[in-house]
């Protein structure tokens, strides 16, 4: 385990997304217990509420990982978490003030200022042009699955936290038809990038190489001496034939 990813509550009301209704301003006490509990790499909040942007200063400062989400903010706001410390966007698009022209939300922000961003490739959460767009303006822009327990299983209902979801083929969505995560798993996702006209190295390194990177992790995500032999084999269509985990084959 490299450590937790802290998405909320210090996050937007009115974009909770399937996030439970616990949304509150940000306070340093109790992040200092939940660092003390357990090592935190990441953590989402939204930079407009009251205190943010010193929080995301302060973990900046401990070498957490500070993205944005689940938020109202405008471009300004956003703007000024950056250059508080803030490193990324989670799940761009997903749960946070778009772009509009007149007025820009975190969206366009992320568009114009990010080196990093997260992003949840399954062409349902995120429409493929947005994706494209995204591709051209954000260079490190790297994806993630936010997978929940519906991924590999039939259409039905699965748990999620205190709710429950509906899975109906890529879409997993609460009862009023909010998305809510994603069935994608990481082979569909690279599947996805090439279909999009990545070509296999760009697609792997948004999947591998730039999730390490922004961790600041040297040995992860990539083929170099001294890197973990965290590998996948693919087939000559890019379908999944072995994986290495440490070195060791997993039967499949």
């Amino acid at each position: 385990m490299l450590g937790a990813h802290v998405e909320g509550p210090y996050l937007s009301p009115d974009k909770l997304g399937a996030q439970p209704p616990f949304a509150r301003p940000p306070d340093r006490a109790e992040m200092d217990r939940l660092m003390a509990l357990a090592p935190v790499r990441v953590v989402t909040l939204a930079p407009e509420l009251p205190g943010a942007l010193d929080l995301i200063a302060y973990l900046a400062g401990r070498s957490v990982r500070v993205q944005l989400g689940h938020s109202t903010a405008s471009y300004d706001e956003t703007v000024a978490a950056l250059e508080a410390g803030a490193a990324g966007f989670t799940h761009l698009f997903n749960a946070m003030s778009g772009l509009e022209h007149r007025a820009p939300g975190m969206v366009a922000a992320a568009l114009a200022h990010a080196e990093y961003a997260a992003l949840i490739p399954d062409l349902v959460c995120v429409h493929a042009g947005a994706i494209r767009a995204a591709l051209r303006a954000i260079p490190r822009l790297f994806c993630v699955t936010d997978a929940v327990a519906a991924a590999c299983m039939p259409d039905g209902r699965y748990p999620l936290g205190s709710y429950n979801v509906e899975k109906r083929g890529e879409l997993v969505s609460l009862p009023d038809g909010t998305i809510a995560g994603s069935a994608l798993t990481m082979d569909r996702a690279l599947h996805n990038l090439v279909g999009l006209g990545l070509d296999l190295a760009d697609a792997a390194k948004r999947l591998a190489t730039y999730p390490a990177d922004f961790l600041g992790l040297t040995d992860r995500g990539r083929i170099a001496v001294g890197a973990w032999a965290d590998l996948v084999v693919l087939d000559r269509q890019n379908r999944l034939e072995q994986v290495f985990v440490e070195g060791d084959a997993v039967p499949l």
